[in-house]
């Protein structure tokens, strides 16, 4: 099983550790792409419309410091360095020591920067959001798109998808058809007074959880249906929908969080 979780905006960005090392990091495929972006990061993030390129705000103007010295930066592990509402509920650094031995293999993270991350990946802190235009460069996301699918596919081998990011990172690469029948999404969906939708702090808070209980418990689904069942078995009200050229999506109702 491997679980694609989008980054979070905020991060918490290491007083001390070790420069970026690209080569150590894992998809080492990846490398040339996330070389071209950290570029292409770098040269936005001194012009004078730095900002308005990348969605910073006037107060918020160390973020483009990060990013100009991101190569000499602390690091720290990914799992440190995300944070935010699915990460604060998923809290990939208190799970017990086999569980954090499962996500070491079984989460990864896709970033604008770097393309896939494992927790276990050192990185500094960073600001670009996904649906970014870099000059020079173009939009981020068809720079992943080119290459992002064959490091998923490597990391994922015969194993069961599932997909948790939001329409921005899902944009960087779409599985394939013949991959459907073990790909699997997840929407939460909020149910008060009989009505059903979907609220985003609901929705990253049990993405987080959920994620939480499938690496503590350690079962490893095979298809959308068998983790269906294991999130009932942890529960969860999952309701499975029907499958598509795309995968199967699993709803998970909730009444609070």
């Amino acid at each position: 099983m491997l679980i694609l979780l989008p980054p979070s905006e905020g991060k918490t960005a290491p007083r001390r550790g070790k420069p970026l090392d690209l080569g150590a990091l894992g998809s080492p495929a990846l490398g040339e792409a996330r070389r071209r972006v950290i570029d292409a990061l770098a040269a936005t993030s001194s012009r004078a419309d730095a900002a308005d390129v990348l969605g910073v705000g006037h107060t918020q103007l160390d973020l483009l410091e990060r990013n100009r010295t991101l190569e000499s930066s602390p690091t720290a592990r990914a799992e440190a360095i995300y944070t935010g509402v699915l990460y604060d509920a998923l809290g990939l650094t208190t799970l017990s020591p086999a569980a954090r031995r499962r996500a070491s293999s079984r989460v990864a993270v896709v970033s604008s920067v770097f393309g896939l991350v494992r927790p276990g990946d050192r990185i500094p802190a960073y600001r670009l959001s996904g649906d970014t235009t870099l000059p020079g460069l173009g939009p981020v996301a068809g720079v992943w798109r080119d290459t992002l699918g064959d490091a998923v596919t490597a990391s994922l081998g015969r194993g069961l998808l599932v997909d948790l990011r939001s329409g921005t990172y899902a944009a960087f690469w779409r599985p394939p058809a013949e991959m459907a029948s073990r790909v699997a999404t997840v929407r939460v969906l909020h149910e008060h007074g009989g009505t059903r939708k979907v609220v985003s702090h609901f929705n990253k808070a049990t993405k987080g959880r959920l994620v939480r209980a499938l690496l503590e418990d350690g079962r490893d689904p095979r298809d959308p249906a068998g983790l269906a069942a294991v999130l009932r078995d942890l529960g969860w009200h999952v309701e499975e929908n029907a499958a598509t050229p795309r995968g199967t999506q699993l709803d998970v109702v909730v009444s609070e969080v």
